[in-house]
């Protein structure tokens, strides 16, 4: 039997003039990182046939499109926005496109919202977990908040380097722990600040399983509590959203995930370009090795369906 093409919902693209401003702008290493990647879609297209990816979702990864500029952030989101929209058009059957927002600035923000949700077609937008410091339940942000739940809209939520990352990080790239604890902090101001019963028209997709939330959600619970917090539990409100692989799966992440919040909305990601092509294989591989998750579902199977709930809108 064919497998199930995998449905890739944390895919990177990289262009030449997106590197080159970022280097303008300092960032060499970006998060640490040893460089940048190259991408192109010929690339992409040959390790998803080879794979068995069926589709995936393009994104622009940390650090973004926000350099400290205001209108170059903007700009700059226009252009990777276009190529991206440009990709999808070109192949339709094969990519996706989540679209960049040049937070923090949030007039600039509901402005390439719009027009990337509008005009280019964008199947959702991307932010990260902060913007220069502002975390995503800041209310400086309910603006945008407002917006795209109006439109119940699909936010993909990417892990960057939090403040003072030179010193927290101890000189290790970033994506390796801090990545993993930004999620859980940005998620869990979300939630206590609210957001999520605010907007519940909006679809939250956080990465890497979640990173730390699914050991964290009942110590959120306890907080919650001595503070006189009320609504939703805190793993009820986080079981709400949904939540990609990418990373290492198995055989510890996802069977983390699976206790704290099930597995009905968890999502395939790959994390290509940043993840290189050979590493993104092998985790597929230990996907598809991996005890699956009833006796008559693969993991194929049920982050294929899946993905195909969360985008029947």
């Amino acid at each position: 039997m064919t497998p199930t093409g995998l449905i890739d919902v944390h895919a990177h693209f990289v262009t030449d003039a997106y590197a080159d401003a970022a280097r303008s702008a300092g960032i060499t290493h970006p998060d640490g990182m040893p460089g940048w990647p190259s991408w192109s879609v010929e690339q992409h297209l040959d390790l998803m046939d080879d794979a068995g990816i069926a589709r995936s979702y393009l994104s622009v990864s940390s650090p973004g499109v926000h350099f400290g500029d205001d209108r170059a952030a903007r700009a700059l989101a226009r252009e990777v926005n276009g190529f991206g929209a440009r990709v999808r058009a070109g192949h339709p059957d094969r990519f996706g496109q989540f679209a960049s927002l040049p937070l923090p600035d949030v007039e600039g923000a509901l402005t390439e919202a719009a027009y990337a949700l509008d005009v280019l077609g964008a199947d959702g937008v991307a932010v990260e977990t902060n913007h220069h410091g502002l975390y995503l339940g800041d209310p400086r942000l309910e603006p945008l908040w407002e917006a795209l739940d109006s439109r119940g809209a699909l936010v993909f939520v990417h892990p960057t380097s939090p403040p003072h990352a030179d010193e927290t990080a101890l000189g290790r790239p970033r994506p390796m722990l801090e990545f993993l604890f930004d999620t859980a902090r940005a998620a869990s101001d979300l939630l206590l600040r609210g957001v999520f019963t605010r907007h519940p028209r909006i679809r939250w997709v956080l990465t890497h399983g979640g990173g730390a939330l699914p050991l964290l959600a009942d110590r959120i619970d306890l907080f919650r509590t001595i503070t006189g917090g009320d609504g939703p539990s805190a793993v009820e409100q986080l079981g709400r959203l949904w939540y990609d692989m990418a990373g290492t799966p198995f055989p510890r992440q996802i069977p983390a995930l699976d206790a704290a919040f099930g597995t009905e909305r968890l999502l395939y990601g790959s994390d290509y370009c940043w993840t290189p092509a050979e590493a993104a294989r092998a985790q597929i591989a230990s996907v598809d090795a991996a005890v699956p998750p009833s006796a008559t579902d693969t993991w194929r199977d049920l982050t294929t369906r899946n993905a195909h709930r969360l985008f029947a809108v």
